[in-house]
């Protein structure tokens, strides 16, 4: 006989961790960027880490609501099955747990601002405050209201600004307080390839997706022009991160993050190769894994130039 899992793993897996080390992605890019300018502080890492957990959190937690009230999350969805879907947490537990962390985010992100800018910098603050506040907002409203962005197909939007611009430029800003035009080239790989894993996910589900009017790129566009687009966003990161080995070398060092684009192009030949949606599954996986360990090989090749 099967046992259930308890309600600490039921929990666990609603927060769908795995997503974590591609939303750290531009957080440790920006990390990456303070080593360049001396200016890494351990408090302000740990803290954007924390905040960036929280975020994806209600992220997961606000997306398995919203599609199991919606009911885009059924028998014909492929991937793993969600809390609500599965009759595992109640849509009442999932709403009470969004507002809770949605309010330990927002203390969370003032913790932070005050260690950042103090009260001396006002507006600064009010700015990141609102940043912070419109990160939670953009979380939850995913996939919840009737009027959700990612029914509406501006998930990739919203991913590229969250993920790559704010994730790496926001927390370099955080640390070195200045903005230089270096930053967009790291914030453009990482919003780059954080879109190719929602455009995969958004690849694998399209029929199911169409189903329930959830029009995304892929829904509106077809599984055709979806490939072309994955092919798109992966050349613009490899060039993204060609340039700014360019601009940055001292070493062979600094080349290193480029290594993480040889799996990417084995990767495109299998979205080409694929007829079936479901076979695209490993593939989220693997991009948001080579997306973190870009973002580690930058770390170091940053590390190297102090």
């Amino acid at each position: 006989m099967q046992q259930s899992p308890s309600k600490l793993n039921i929990w666990l897996q609603t927060a769908r961790l795995r997503t974590l080390p591609l939303s750290f992605s531009g957080i440790i890019s920006g990390a990456a960027l303070a080593q360049w300018n001396e200016t890494f502080d351990f408090f302000i890492f740990s803290m954007c880490l924390w905040c960036t957990l929280l975020f994806q959190v209600i992220s997961n937690f606000a997306n398995d609501y919203g599609d199991g009230v919606k009911g885009t999350d059924n028998e014909n969805r492929i991937g793993p099955k969600r809390a609500i879907q599965s009759g595992l947490l109640s849509a009442l537990s999932l709403k009470k747990a969004i507002i809770l962390l949605s309010i330990l985010a927002f203390v969370s992100v003032i913790i932070l601002l005050v260690y950042v800018f103090g009260w001396h910098q006002w507006p600064l603050f009010v700015l990141f405050l609102f940043l912070g506040a419109f990160s939670i907002w953009a979380a939850i409203r995913y996939t919840v209201g009737d009027k959700a962005y990612g029914y509406q197909g501006l998930g990739d939007v919203f991913v590229f600004i969250f993920f790559g611009v704010l994730g790496v430029v926001g927390a370099a800003f955080l640390f070195t307080l200045q903005v230089h035009a270096l930053y967009f080239l790291p914030a453009l790989v990482i919003g780059c390839l954080s879109v190719a894993v929602l455009n995969l996910n958004n690849m694998r589900d399209h029929k199911n997706d169409q189903n329930f009017a959830k029009n995304t790129l892929v829904v509106r566009y077809g599984y055709a022009w979806a490939k072309k687009y994955q092919l798109c966003l992966v050349l613009l990161a490899i060039t993204a991160s060609a340039l700014l080995s360019f601009f940055t070398y001292q070493s062979w060092i600094q080349c290193l993050p480029l290594l993480v684009f040889v799996f990417l192009i084995v990767h495109l030949k299998t979205v080409f190769s694929v007829p079936d949606p479901k076979k695209l599954d490993p593939e989220l996986k693997k991009v948001a894994i080579l997306t973190f360990l870009w973002a580690v090989l930058f770390m170091i090749s940053s590390i190297n130039l102090l």
